[in-house]
């Protein structure tokens, strides 16, 4: 009886719960951190706008947002720069910006293409469909590998010459992994060197080595920027089409340039006035200065080289009462 008892309670959860509705999948959320972007429409035409809205940012961060095809596949050379928008996220780290949709200069795919301006480097995508834009196939990676960045820095830093105005000089370090089935031999990259929200200029550099299918390898390249260059630039690698990684640099402003112009006019002038006074100076007529007069002595001290006489009168003497010659003859 006591066995039946224990065994009914079960008999009854297990007769109701094929009846019970099963719960729905919860989506996973996004780590939080990451940052998000999102439109408010899968597709739009051109002339129009679409909200974008992200979550996620650093808070108090200066975004950009662009609309790129070809899902920005060779960086901003892809977007279209001068109808893009900027905003600032809350503290949260949550935005919301109207952005015009237009023609990319590259056919579709097309992302809505958010980054970060300043400070750590953050980038999110989101699709987003064009009507009336052409759509093309996205190009392949030659040969059959496929690399991808696992880490990236910027090394090295400025010396004394590069305060005076000398050409700023870092060197990209990468560390590239393989994930195709084919080994990368030679690979030629593209550096592209930005300032601000302004499209990269590329630069082929090619690297001497094989990074076999399923390795890894440390990739050094050296970066330059123009002599006098300074503000923030952004350091980007791709390789095959594709953008591998982003890194901003923040260069200094070239102060020795600016105190050498400075001490420039104040010297200068300064060595102009006195050459000026110099050659005043030697062109004014000079005058010969007199010389003393020397009292002429009286001829007889001059044929017999006699001191002068003394006065005739002694400091006791009264002078009222005349030379002693002339009181001796009045006697």
């Amino acid at each position: 009886m006591s066995g039946g008892v224990r065994a009914w309670p079960a008999a009854v959860l297990a007769a109701l719960l094929p009846a019970l509705p099963l719960a729905a999948p919860v989506a996973a959320a996004p780590p939080s951190g990451v940052p998000t972007a999102a439109v408010d429409r899968g597709e739009a035409p051109r002339g129009g706008s679409v909200t974008v809205t992200g979550a996620g940012w650093r808070p108090g961060a200066l975004l950009t947002l662009l609309l790129c095809g070809q899902n920005m596949i060779g960086g901003t050379n892809a977007c279209a720069n001068a109808d893009g928008r900027a905003v600032t996220t809350a503290a949260d780290g949550t935005f919301r910006r109207d952005l015009p949709v237009v023609a990319p200069p590259t056919p579709c795919p097309c992302v809505v293409h958010v980054a970060t301006v300043t400070g750590d480097a953050a980038a999110a995508d989101a699709p987003l469909a064009v009507t009336g834009h052409p759509v093309a196939a996205l190009p392949e990676q030659p040969g059959g590998e496929r690399l991808s960045v696992l880490d990236a820095g910027l090394e090295g830093s400025s010396g004394l010459l590069t305060w005076f105005g000398a050409p700023a000089g870092r060197r990209l370090v990468v560390t590239v992994a393989n994930l195709g089935p084919a080994p990368a031999r030679d690979p030629v990259f593209r550096v592209g060197v930005a300032r601000g929200v302004l499209a990269p200029s590329w630069e082929e550099r090619p690297w001497r080595g094989t990074v076999a299918a399923g390795s890894r390898e440390r990739v050094a390249l050296e970066v330059e920027l123009p002599a006098g260059a300074y503000g923030d630039y952004t350091v980007s690698l791709a390789y095959g089409g594709r953008t591998l990684v982003e890194q901003p640099w923040a260069v200094g402003r070239p102060w020795g340039v600016t105190l050498f112009w400075i001490l420039l006019g104040v010297v200068v002038p300064l060595a102009v006035f006195r050459a000026g006074m110099a050659v005043v100076d030697r062109a004014r007529p000079r005058t010969p200065a007199a010389a003393p007069e020397a009292e002429e002595a009286p001829e007889a001290e001059k044929s017999t080289g006699a001191a002068p006489a003394l006065p005739w009168f002694t400091p006791t003497a009264d002078p009222r009462a005349g030379p002693p010659e002339g009181r001796e003859g009045a006697g």
